[in-house]
């Protein structure tokens, strides 16, 4: 503020280095930050200026403005639009739980998906499509983005039937033997929405009650309660009647 640096952040390592030496209770020991030794191996820049980000494709400088100037480009992959395909016309996929622990880091490396979708120690998923299309894409001959995708889609369809159907029958198995199952997540989640309906009638029931009493308070009576009680409105409607009405001559 005011034109003054500030250069309190970059002597944040100097600060608790000095406040870890002078304790006020020498013989407590205190706990380092779990970041002390990374500020003290890769100090903070002393750099004021705001680095070029590194362009990755070749600037438009139609469309350019100077207060995007530093922002960091967009980094764009082909598998990013297949990705996005085959979600948009699997939404449940994403729902499946993803195994995201690799051994060595380089399990990509043991993948041949010129064998097809399962691979091992991948478990069939949507990137299995992705990576099985775009092999066909590369190396089939006059193989089109659209073709390769409805081949891989059919052979990830009927791997997804074989594991329902080996999944009924280790079910069906499994209960002749005496196993049993609970409740599936559907009975479940429906046994919660009817839970929920039944709590919303209560509150809808006493809202309605609340709003009629409202409305009956707002109506008040002239004059004796008792005479208004023994007043005839199918009098008072026939006498309005009768009156309203022109007599014929």
């Amino acid at each position: 503020m005011g034109g003054q640096r500030q250069v309190m952040p970059r002597r944040v390592y100097q600060t608790v280095t000095t406040l870890m030496n002078h304790r006020i209770f020498p013989a407590v020991k205190v706990q380092q930050p779990v970041w002390y030794k990374v500020v003290e191996s890769i100090p903070p820049a002393e750099i004021l200026t705001r680095p070029f980000p590194p362009q990755h494709k070749k600037p438009n400088p139609k469309a350019r403005r100077p207060s995007r100037l530093f922002q960091p480009q967009q980094i764009v992959y082909e598998e990013d639009e297949l990705r996005r395909t085959f979600y948009k016309d699997h939404p449940w996929e994403l729902a499946r739980p993803r195994m995201i622990i690799e051994m060595d880091g380089k399990d990509a490396q043991k993948y041949d998906w010129s064998k097809g979708l399962i691979q091992p120690g991948m478990p069939l998923c949507g990137e299995s499509v992705v990576q099985r299309q775009m092999w066909m894409m590369y190396n089939i001959p006059d193989m089109t983005k659209e073709q390769a995708y409805d081949i891989v889609r059919r052979e990830f369809y009927a791997l997804r039937q074989e594991e329902e159907v080996e999944r009924r029958i280790a079910k069906e198995e499994a209960q002749m033997m005496g196993a049993y199952f609970g409740k599936t997540f559907l009975q479940v989640g429906v046994e919660l929405e009817d839970a929920q309906y039944e709590r919303w009638k209560k509150w809808a029931g006493k809202q309605i009650a609340a709003v009629r009493t409202e409305q009956s308070q707002a109506y008040t009576t002239f004059g004796d309660e008792e005479e208004a009680d023994n007043i005839d409105l199918e009098e008072m409607m026939e006498e309005t009647v009768t009156e309203d009405v022109p007599v014929r001559r």
